[in-house]
């Protein structure tokens, strides 16, 4: 871990070599200077990948996961509908068996609303990842 006093050191140093080679008229000359920056394009991503994507999305395609991540959206939002609903029936001091039935067929549908999140966390860029939704914590918000 750096502390904080090394870290200010190591951006004082950093800042000092930058204003001398600007000083010196390093910058000057660079490739692309005046132009703008190619934004259409990811540096770091594969460039095959790259071009797969963009031919995709020009044809109106998307790749699997953000398909996917559409899907598990819509169906949270449709899951969070019909919990509240059920939860609202509860409440209003209807039958207790039918919060019980409810409870085990939303407990199926978030079962498999989970099994797309895991499927989508295979599929997807590291830092797309989603987490999936606990029963316990869902019901929790309700109470609130």
């Amino acid at each position: 871990m750096i502390s904080n006093r090394s870290e200010t050191d190591i951006i004082n140093v950093v800042e000092q070599r930058i204003w001398h080679s600007m000083e010196e008229g390093q910058f000057e000359n660079l490739a692309g200077k005046g132009k703008p920056l190619n934004l259409n394009t990811n540096p770091h991503a594969d460039p095959a990948e790259d071009t797969l994507y963009r031919i995709l999305s020009k044809n109106g395609c998307a790749p699997e996961w953000v398909e996917l991540n559409k899907e598990i959206r819509n169906k949270v939002s449709e899951w969070r509908v019909a919990l509240k609903k059920a939860w609202t029936s509860k409440c209003n001091g209807n039958d207790e068996e039918k919060w019980i039935e409810r409870c085990e067929s939303l407990k199926k549908q978030l079962r498999d609303i989970n099994d797309k999140v895991f499927r989508y966390n295979l599929i997807v860029p590291l830092g797309r990842q989603m987490f999936g939704l606990k029963w316990e914590k869902e019901v929790a918000r309700l109470e609130e």
